[in-house]
């Protein structure tokens, strides 16, 4: 019973060392306009994923193309005997999930007062090689 543990551990030891991610905290954006941009890179490759951050129009994809080569940065450091040029890499997962919201208050005609929220976001990025029909 202990061998299989130790075979399963092995191979999500394995399975971890391909992935790297990526975590950006309390980035000053609403969660909703970072996910149109996490949208279009979901699953592509990251030179093209790159290309496609660098020519957005959209204020976030600045902060999301830093955030990608962070974590095409922390794969190089993990797999230190691959060149990057030899593997074909994709973005695995990117996940979007609001941060924390600081509450601000507008004057308003009146005497009233409406409240603004200045939203944020939490982004993660998992960058692994990509799945072809030849690696199966």
């Amino acid at each position: 019973m202990g061998s299989r543990k130790a075979i399963r551990a092995e191979k999500l030891k394995a399975e971890k060392k391909q992935k790297a991610i990526a975590v950006m905290r309390d980035c000053p954006t609403s969660p909703r306009k970072m996910r149109l941009v996490a949208d279009i890179i979901r699953g592509v490759e990251i030179n093209k994923a790159l290309g496609i951050l660098r020519y957005s129009k959209k204020e976030a994809s600045v902060r999301m193309e830093k955030l990608l080569k962070s974590a095409i940065a922390n794969w190089e450091a993990k797999n230190e005997g691959e060149r990057l040029e030899d593997v074909t890499l994709c973005v695995k997962e990117i996940m979007v999930d609001g941060g924390r919201m600081l509450k601000r208050i507008q004057a308003a005609p009146q005497g009233r007062a409406h409240r603004i929220r200045k939203r944020s976001n939490h982004v993660t990025i998992v960058v692994d090689k990509m799945v072809t029909a030849e690696n199966n």
